[in-house]
């Protein structure tokens, strides 16, 4: 039971090592800031956490590009290491270890671990004669390469390898990965990933080389000096280095297993078949899960310098700032799918978001204690009117409400619709201001109802501090300080309504974030786009027996806009049976869209699910809702179905 209460209470996870690219990029903060969030959600729940990142530094790709820079592999991957420490610096990543494979320890539990598989019979040495990416320091057989004989997961050249290797007996385990995918079915998320990790290994599992004599940039076998540790075998082993395996440090008794391995989806096959089949072969338990998340597009493709299209990340940190980039990478992209990365889109959710919804309700907030109440927030009273009773009732709910569905996404790894249902809760505060308006509760004889709103305004701001810290950290520093509250760290177990200590004096200071006025204008524009026009005349009643479906020309098709939208919210609209009020985003906008699925779909259904949606046709209002669209469905007897593309980023055109 002790020690069942210690797994509970302990987090491990851990994001890939990534390989020392020269060129850092967008999609490099994606994948840490997620295991960041996490690590920081479950210190705010108590939990003993502890959190790893690191470079992959070993390869033969590794030591090409050394030998092109007349430098030793490891004077070359020093430098860009560094860049990678300097990123994580600046993005306020809270990891607890940063693991490099050049380090010593790591090769000592390297070799333990290869001299332990083939003392047990599942490392054999042969010829190697076959295929091998570079770029992706993989091994492919003839039937799984691309239909151009190229690798299927970079689409680059391989190159015709025969050299003599070590092997790693991965047909040996087939069945018995299986079965474990069988009985632990979250164990690769999302579903998708694990699909194709399971058609992967039914499609016949070859034995892996695990060694290679053409270079020496590695860590060596330990009893044949002549070969050096396929890299993959050497990287995944990080993450028993960093808790100290084979020592007697704590840790590893502590936290292993992983309780999440958070992975690109390009390198799901490498963590969730090969990482757990060496782990079977050395008795050593598995982690709990791999989840695959989605690659950052843009502009409807996958970054990389051969197209041009990569987004440094430091320009963008100095002019938003960590917690903007932040909040934007997490909120407007749904874990395990695909997002589309777009400066305008970056710009007008921190504008809207986060200057507007969240920094000007703490400055209005403040501004008012000081001028009303001399600076401190007095404490809650008993007694007040029946419309601010009425106010606070709702509020109060809200809070609740907000706090519950906040942990319940939390756990689930939800994030996006964690911190979705957060700032609902920011903007009824601002909406509470509106209703009970303060300026005029100020010049009333009886100062109750305004110590009220103060109270519960101050109250609410220090619950968004709480349940936002794990997402936005030095904003929510920022406000608690604001808020005249003690830095003591801070503690789910204090999200609760009235928990703010009445009789405390805040301390106003500049606001939040900046607005980025760059984005005035488009957001002018897309306001203007956003207006809804007179609807047409309402067409004539079709004839009572069809007529033949008129053939048009691929010139008035082409004018149609078919896009991918990601849906952010749903609701039924009132006194509508057939009709859904969906809020959408298309990856640089987000738009209200009045659909007729009410009867044939449920609306916590479509939350989250990628839709096809025509852009382009004329605004209008439905049952009082601006619509901006139409969604794609397919109908028979009565029955509509509406097409989702998962694996396609919002915003992605429709052809």
């Amino acid at each position: 039971m002790q020690e069942a209460q210690q797994k509970q209470d302990t987090f491990y996870i851990t994001t890939p090592i990534y390989y020392p690219s020269a060129k850092l990029h967008i999609g490099h903060t994606y994948c840490t800031t997620l295991a960041d969030v996490m690590a920081r959600y479950h210190r705010l729940r108590g939990d003993a956490v502890y959190f790893v990142t690191g470079s992959d530094e070993h390869g033969q790709k590794i030591q090409r590009k050394a030998e092109e820079e007349g430098v030793t592999p490891q004077a070359y991957v020093d430098p860009i290491v560094a860049g990678f420490q300097n990123l994580w610096r600046k993005l306020n990543i809270s990891h607890d270890d940063f693991i490099r494979t050049t380090e010593e320890r790591h090769r000592r539990v390297v070799q333990q671990l290869f001299r332990q598989a083939y003392d047990n019979g599942d490392i054999y040495k042969s010829k190697y004669e076959g295929w091998y990416c570079t770029p992706c320091e993989t091994f492919w057989p003839e039937n799984k390469l691309d239909e151009s004989h190229a690798c299927p997961d970079c689409h680059r050249p391989v190159e015709l390898v025969s050299e003599e290797s070590y092997f790693f007996r991965m047909s040996r385990y087939a069945d018995r990965w299986l079965q474990f995918i069988e009985e632990n079915p979250d164990f690769i998320q999302p579903v998708s990933r694990r699909n194709e990790m399971i058609e992967f290994v039914k499609s016949g599992l070859e034995d892996l080389s695990v060694s290679r004599s053409s270079f020496d940039w590695g860590i060596p076998v330990p009893f044949d000096e002549k070969h050096v540790i396929y890299v993959w075998f050497d990287a995944l082993a990080n993450y028993l280095t960093a808790l100290g395996y084979g020592t007697d440090d704590p840790k590893f008794a502590q936290f292993w297993p992983a309780d999440i391995h958070l992975v690109g989806k390009e390198i799901v096959r490498f963590h969730a078949i090969i990482w757990p089949i060496i782990l079977m072969s050395l008795g050593i338990d598995l982690p709990k899960q791999v989840y695959g998340h989605g690659w950052l597009i843009v502009d409807g493709e996958k970054m990389s310098k051969s197209r041009g299209n990569v987004v440094d990340p430091l320009p963008l940190l100095d002019e938003f700032g960590a917690d903007a980039i932040r909040y934007f990478l997490v909120t407007d992209i749904s874990l395990g799918q695909d997002g589309n990365f777009s400066r305008q889109r970056l710009i007008r959710k921190t504008n809207s978001d986060l200057a507007n919804d969240l920094g000007n309700l703490l400055h209005r907030t403040l501004t008012m204690v000081e001028k009303y109440r001399g600076g401190t927030v007095p404490p809650l009273p008993q007694e007040v009117s029946a419309a601010v009773a009425q106010a606070n009732a709702e509020l109060t709910a809200l809070a609740e409400e907000t706090t519950a569905a906040y942990r319940r996404n939390m756990d689930a790894k939800r994030l996006n619709l964690a911190f979705k249902e957060l700032w609902i809760f920011v903007r009824a505060l601002n909406k509470y201001i509106d209703v009970t308006e303060p300026w005029k509760l100020a010049k009333a004889a009886e100062p109750a109802d305004l110590d009220a709103v103060l109270y519960r305004l101050a109250d609410g701001l220090r619950l968004v501090a709480l349940l936002a810290s794990p997402l936005i950290p030095q904003a929510a520093e920022n406000m608690w300080a604001q808020l005249g509250l003690p830095n003591t760290g801070f503690c789910l177990t204090e999200a609760v309504v009235n928990g703010y200590p009445g009789g405390t004096t805040v301390a106003k200071a500049a606001p939040l974030f900046p607005r980025h006025e760059s984005a005035e204008a488009e957001e002018e524009t897309a306001a203007k786009a956003a207006e809804p026009t007179p609807a047409a005349a309402k067409p004539a009643a079709p004839p009572a027996a069809e007529a033949a479906i008129p053939q048009v020309a691929i010139d008035d098709f082409m004018k149609l806009d078919l896009r991918v939208a990601e849906v952010l919210a749903c609701e039924k609209v009132p006194k509508a049976d057939k009709l859904l009020h969906l809020t959408v985003t298309l990856g640089n906008e987000e738009r209200s869209i009045v659909s007729g699925i009410a009867q044939h779909y449920e609306p916590a259904e479509l939350i989250g699910k990628h839709v096809i949606l025509v852009t382009n046709l004329k605004p209008v209002k439905l049952r009082g809702v601006l619509s901006q669209g139409m969604i794609l469905a397919a109908s028979q007897d009565g029955k509509l179905v509406v097409p989702f593309v998962p694996d396609m980023p919002a915003g992605s055109r429709v052809k």
